[in-house]
């Protein structure tokens, strides 16, 4: 269906753009418009006469850029229809069906990487930042701990959180998996012991079980975390390390609270045991509420994860290590044997990104509530006998099945067009089947159907289960 956009909301979307000259400054306007995706591919133009009243401007201005949108690819004309919004290199480049595609895959539906599209201001920032690029050319561009001004951003953002940080605690990482990474090889040893939730993000204990430690799993029921599960765990294995996703934890969704944190950091201080909290999820609370303290907060020897990719955008590729004091060294040491810092311009987007957080955020979480909403409406509509946590934040539904199906489900909604990750994938050592996980991260006509094509897939799963055959895919989010 072709989308129509108004004279009137082009004049708001573009607002008060640059007009030295004009023209350029529209065009560069629409640009960025289009790259956030705030103006849909395939969405058709208002004619240069409608926009020209729209905004007052000459008629020529309008053509002048719509011809420069042209150009760069950005736009198209169609005899007898009028201009429409692209992308360079088609639709597939702005839209990423599948990490990795299989032959097959097609215009599949992934629900398999729970990591949205870039909300609006990526691209704007992007631009600013490569006017500020050139001052570090003349320098060798690495930067082992971070951008200075990036570090001093991200410590401003735990100070506002009420946890005081100065700048040089702060370790900027290409990605939180990468500072997961950088802590199991700094941190552990072969055959040391560290507790993990299960389910939980499962690229974090792979790098984990490279740096040749021991899982221990502590489960998290459907109901969130049971404490005394976890102090009997914790006193029979006296784990070195524990790995902890206290915020929208992923896959679940739960978010513990302050007094959870409290005993949670309690129990771990009697065993000596230092807590690694990943807080990728932390700034996506879609219901307004306020946050409960960092869990550092509760445990000072915490090593906190953070990351750009689920709060801004995967693309960046950035993360952090917030360090407790006197362990930085450490860290060098074991991230100069891995990389030797992120990339530059990427790191002067996010400090730019952080700088205006409110404003971006505060949309983006618009954004994804409605699609949360809009998912579990579906999931509530056409597959009433599954049971889910309703999330007041993160990014996926943890949907319990009937019985254990999951992986079964996984591989026949495959062939009807939708991927998505059983429960397996996220346990630590097996079990999970009676589970699948279900992102929010796509539109929500997208996830209405992406439901439908499950809810199908279901019922054939349930009157007959069938051989998976499955071979698992990546999994990054």
């Amino acid at each position: 269906m072709t989308l129509l956009l108004s004279a009137g909301r082009v004049a708001t979307l573009v607002g008060d753009f640059d007009r030295s000259p004009a023209y350029a400054g529209l065009a560069d306007a629409l640009t960025l418009l289009i790259g956030d995706g705030r103006i849909a591919v395939e969405t058709r133009l208002p004619s240069e006469r409608e926009l020209t009243g729209a905004l007052g401007v000459s008629r020529t201005t309008v053509t002048r850029a719509y011809a420069a949108l042209r150009e760069a690819g950005y736009a198209e004309a169609r005899r007898g229809s009028g201009t429409f919004t692209r992308v360079p290199g088609g639709r597939s480049r702005a839209h990423d069906r599948a990490l990795l595609p299989r032959p097959g895959d097609g215009d599949a539906i992934d629900l398999n990487c729970a990591a949205p599209s870039a909300p609006p201001g990526i691209a704007h920032a992007y631009a600013e930042a490569a006017a500020d690029l050139p001052a570090y050319l003349g320098g060798h561009g690495y930067f082992p701990a971070g951008l200075p001004s990036l570090q001093a951003a991200i410590a401003a953002s735990y100070d506002e959180r009420g946890l005081p940080t100065p700048p040089d605690q702060i370790m900027v990482t290409p990605g939180a998996l990468t500072a997961a990474s950088i802590v199991a090889q700094a941190f552990t040893g072969p055959g040391d012991r560290v507790l993990v939730e299960t389910p939980t993000y499962p690229n974090a204990t792979d790098a984990l079980r490279h740096a040749g430690a021991r899982l221990t799993p502590s489960p998290v029921d459907p109901e969130g975390w049971d404490l005394d599960a976890v102090a009997a765990t914790v006193r029979q294995t006296s784990p070195r390390l524990a790995y902890l996703i206290p915020d929208f934890q992923n896959p679940t969704g739960h978010l513990m609270s302050d007094d959870q944190r409290a005993a949670y950091a309690e129990v771990l201080r009697r065993a000596h045991t230092v807590a690694v909290v990943d807080e990728a999820h932390q700034a996506l609370a879609l219901e307004g509420q306020p946050m409960p303290r960092p869990f550092a907060a509760y445990a000072p020897e915490t090593i906190t994860i953070g990351s750009a990719s689920k709060s801004f955008w995967g693309g960046l590729r950035l993360g952090w290590i917030r360090a407790p004091r006197g362990q930085m060294e450490r860290l060098t040491q074991a991230r100069v044997s891995m990389d030797l810092g992120a990339p530059v311009l990427e790191q002067l987007v996010l400090a730019r990104l952080l700088g205006d957080a409110d404003e971006i955020l505060t949309a983006n979480r618009v954004r994804l509530r409605s699609q949360r909403d809009a998912l579990i409406g579906a999931v509530e509509d056409l597959l009433p006998d599954w049971d889910f946590h309703r999330p007041s934040g993160g990014l996926a539904l943890w949907c319990q099945l009937p019985g254990a199906f999951g992986t079964a489900l996984a591989t026949e909604a495959e062939r009807r067009g939708v991927i998505i990750a059983p429960g397996p994938v996220f346990a630590a050592e097996g079990g999970l089947d009676r589970f699948v996980r279900i992102p929010w991260t796509r539109p929500a006509d997208e996830l209405t159907e992406a439901v439908r094509r499950v809810a199908a897939a279901w019922s054939v799963v349930r009157e007959r289960p069938v051989s998976s055959g499955r071979t698992t895919r990546v999994m990054v989010a």
